[in-house]
């Protein structure tokens, strides 16, 4: 049988290459599961893909893509740039919930002249990418809104949080922000923390950084007890209760929260109480001092309060919080 010659049999479903009848095979565009891939390297790696699954030749891939032969053919030449992925690994190692945006600011403070685009790729390429759980339900938004901190020291937001030791044991944390500078100004660790005992830690904080015009907080039994109303009313401080069940009205804290538990309370297996504070602590001086802030420029919270008026003093940590108490 001789090699069809005429554009009509040149048409049909059978096909002719190097002598050879070629049956006919499923759309590789269909079956393929690549679909949509556009860009020059995707279509290369969905020419490969088809020419081993069908065991078809290039000749044939280029026609079903449409694609020029020599951009199947074609080779890059760009630099592997293996030492800044070395460091970027470390880094991706040393902060396991930093995305590619907050270690392009670390790289760029190792003195790296990069992107966040080239960051982005050598990222993904490497298999660095963090998965984050995307809430099913949007928040609503406060009837009255709450005005917003314009200097430092003008309005803290505070809550709890509970962890477990490694022996079961619960312990509840107390964490407080500052809304302006996003400082963290207190990490403070015990079995039970009480009315009293939030009053003391606030009594603390007040001495040293100044009194603030307002605390945001839920509703919780230890912020609505008497001690904290008589507390505020002694300190001239305006406690401002959210509505219940509606955690969005204290964002900054909701959200600091979820720094905290992202990358401490996920990543650090906590053996005692004592264990807790100091890596609590640890963290705290980390997120205040070495930690890019996205909504401060990717400046870090201490440096972003050092442009303002000087306070009298930096936030006070965790075990110096619970040396002052006991």
């Amino acid at each position: 049988m001789g090699r069809p010659s005429g554009p009509a049999e040149c048409a049909r479903e059978h096909e002719w290459e190097d002598g050879r009848r070629i049956p006919p095979s499923p759309n590789i565009l269909t079956a393929a599961p690549f679909m949509g891939a556009l860009r020059p390297r995707d279509r290369r790696a969905l020419a490969r893909w088809a020419q081993v699954t069908y065991q078809v030749s290039e000749r044939r891939v280029s026609r079903l893509l449409p694609m020029a032969r020599a951009s199947l053919r074609y080779q890059g030449h760009r630099d592997p740039q293996e030492a800044l992925r070395i460091r970027l690994r470390e880094l991706a190692a040393a902060r396991v919930r930093f995305g590619y945006r907050r270690l392009t600011v670390l790289l760029r403070r190792d003195d790296w002249r990069v992107n966040a685009k080239r960051i982005y790729r050598l990222y993904t390429e490497e298999g660095l990418t963090v998965r984050t759980k995307r809430r099913t339900k949007a928040a609503g938004r406060a009837r009255v809104p709450q005005p917003e901190a314009t200097a430092p020291n003008q309005r803290w937001s505070m809550d709890f949080m509970s962890e477990r030791v490694a022996d079961g044991r619960s312990f509840r944390i107390l964490t407080v922000v500052d809304q302006f500078t996003r400082e963290c100004l207190c990490l403070l660790a015990d079995r039970s923390l009480t009315g009293e005992k939030v009053a003391q830690a606030l009594e603390l904080l007040v001495g040293q950084r100044g009194t603030p015009r307002s605390i945001t907080v839920d509703n919780g039994s230890e912020f609505a007890s008497r001690v904290m109303d008589a507390w505020a009313y002694r300190h001239g401080i305006q406690l401002d209760f959210i509505r219940p069940g509606k955690p969005v009205e204290n964002g900054f804290i909701e959200s600091f929260n979820g720094r905290l538990r992202d990358e401490c309370l996920n990543v650090e297996v906590f053996f005692t109480l004592e264990d807790a504070r100091e890596k609590l602590t640890r963290w705290q001086e980390d997120y205040n001092n070495l930690r890019p802030h996205s909504s401060l420029q990717d400046v870090t919270p201490a440096a972003f309060a050092a442009g303002w008026a000087p306070l009298p003093q930096r936030a006070p940590a965790a075990l110096e919080l619970l040396e002052a108490l006991t």
